[in-house]
């Protein structure tokens, strides 16, 4: 199925599962790997992602791994006003969200460096509570935090129609696996994420190297590439319109794979 997003006033169309590199402009994302702070950090991350094959660049100033401790709104704009500007400088036409809970973070990001996406972490609570004017146009990741496919699917349904509501247009579901959820939760809805689609809008798969994998396997996230890999296949083969990763190569290469197979 293809899905048609506005972009920068114009259709971006996804015709085939894209990847959306992880660029965390923070000190303690539960991945060592991914975190960016110095300018020569941020610049070869972004152009790393675009290099071995992604398309999407998500920026992040503010760990949401569990047991993370909060950092000030005023602290995470510094951290992303430090990184969307070299970000955008580096790679322009790369497509760029912005990953916050927080509607006067988001807003920054948009109207200041012209993000593409909003890549909301709490299930839209804070965004539905605030005016979205400045959102029209501008795409929406909105997350799961329920532990079932029925509360997902019930709250997905709910809280995209009052998205709309406020002037949000394009809408991209993600079942927020590592949130919320114990394993059993997180592949009881993986094993089922394809009655995700029957919303009609694109589904973001967000993995990457989590508890999900590393604590099933008795590994870590350092050892959890291989695992992520599978888990990326199967979310595919479910019908995952983006991967949200930290390996960007290895994803590409699944997309590449996957794309093999007979329909």
């Amino acid at each position: 199925m293809d899905y048609k997003l506005t972009i920068r006033g114009h259709e971006h169309v996804i015709s085939c599962p894209e990847v959306m590199g992880i660029l965390n402009c923070t000190p303690d994302s539960f991945y060592a790997g991914s975190r960016k702070q110095t300018e020569t950090e941020i610049a070869s991350r972004a152009n790393e992602i675009i290099a071995q094959g992604g398309t999407m660049i998500d920026v992040g100033g503010m760990s949401t791994r569990p047991g993370a401790t909060d950092v000030s709104e005023e602290e995470e704009m510094q951290r992303l006003r430090l990184a969307l500007p070299i970000v955008k400088r580096e790679q322009p036409d790369a497509i760029i969200s912005v990953d916050t809970f927080r509607p006067a973070v988001a807003r920054m990001a948009v109207e200041e460096y012209g993000v593409d996406i909003v890549n909301d972490v709490r299930e839209a609570e804070e965004f539905l509570a605030s005016d979205l004017s400045w959102m029209k146009g501008v795409p929406y990741i909105l997350m799961s935090v329920q532990k079932t496919l029925e509360e997902t699917l019930e709250t997905f349904r709910r809280k995209a129609a009052a998205l709309h509501e406020k002037g949000v247009g394009d809408i991209i579901l993600d079942p927020g696996y590592g949130f919320g959820k114990d394993i059993h939760d997180n592949y009881s809805i993986l094993g089922r994420q394809t009655e995700l689609l029957d919303l009609g809008m694109p589904v973001l798969a967000g993995m990457s190297r989590k508890r999900m994998i590393w604590q099933l396997l008795g590994t870590s996230p350092q050892e959890a590439l291989n695992g992520t890999s599978i888990v990326n296949i199967l979310a595919l083969e479910r019908g995952a319109a983006i991967l949200r990763v930290h390996d960007v190569r290895e994803a590409v290469e699944c997309v590449k794979i996957f794309g093999c197979l007979p329909i």
